[in-house]
């Protein structure tokens, strides 16, 4: 079985509801796939398996199956100003 290999972004979220609960965002730039999970290890195993089907979907469709080649990654934050007559709420 050969392996290959994927950069994943995971975001949380609270999720909408009376509740606060919380979600976390998997998504896999190279494929433009996305799934979620209770947990960042439940979000990781459930986009595995996506990716997983996806690209098994690509071979038996004799598409070509894209490669994750950017090694170079830049994740930051930005400061914003923002000009409100009213009181901005936070998440």
């Amino acid at each position: 079985m050969q392996q290959m290999h994927y950069r994943l972004i995971i975001e949380k979220e609270l999720a909408a509801g009376k509740k606060k609960r919380v979600a976390y965002n998997a998504y896999c730039p190279a494929l433009g796939l996305a799934d979620w999970g209770e947990t960042i290890d439940k979000a990781i195993s459930n986009i595995t398996k996506l990716i997983s089907f996806h690209i098994e979907s690509l071979v038996e469709l004799g598409h070509r199956v894209p490669s994750d080649y950017d090694a170079t990654t830049v994740v930051t934050s930005v400061a914003v100003p923002v000009s409100l007559s009213k009181k901005l709420a936070h998440a």
